[in-house]
């Protein structure tokens, strides 16, 4: 499979919430976001503008958005579908991904998954691997590798910043 990129840097909360705000509509159900980079990289920032986005451009009332660090896996009704936000840091590999229902959730809902290296094959082939990278100044560079559809797709959220 094609895999190509988009990139795009986020100097600050507020870009990353507006990039949120322009993704938001060009996911679907199916869509598995692999949210990839070290810790403090902003990653469940991401998630959190990501699903507060989508509930707003559905008419659904702000909630909060917790980091699932702790309960592993999170679900949020977005409107035309759910979305799974799961932080997989506690697990040791990908034995307890069953339990998670994430296989399911891979064709039934948009996954936003960190720490996805801990699902080791269940990754989906398919899925989209965003790369949150800390810069000097404290700006975020963020790159998305996927399926030539998928970066098509969503292609648009990236501003013309295509690699």
């Amino acid at each position: 499979m094609t895999r190509l990129t988009c990139s795009i840097l986020l100097p600050s909360q507020a870009a990353t919430d507006a990039f949120a705000w322009t993704m938001a509509p060009l996911l679907r159900v199916g869509d598995v976001l692999l949210l990839d980079g070290p810790v403090g990289a902003g990653k469940t920032a991401f998630a959190r503008a990501l699903i507060t986005a989508l509930r707003r451009q559905a008419g659904l009332p702000r909630e909060d958005v917790p980091s699932p660090t702790f309960t592993l896996v999170q679900t949020y009704d977005t409107g035309a579908f759910e979305t799974w936000h799961a932080d997989l840091y506690r697990l040791t590999g990908p034995d307890g991904i069953a339990e998670l229902g994430l296989d399911e959730a891979f064709s039934e809902a948009l996954c936003l998954i960190e720490w996805p290296d801990r699902l080791g094959p269940a990754a989906p082939p398919d899925a989209g691997r965003l790369i949150f990278t800390v810069n000097p100044d404290d700006s975020r560079n963020l790159a998305l590798v996927g399926p030539c559809a998928m970066i098509a797709r969503l292609a648009p959220a990236f501003a013309g910043n295509p690699e």
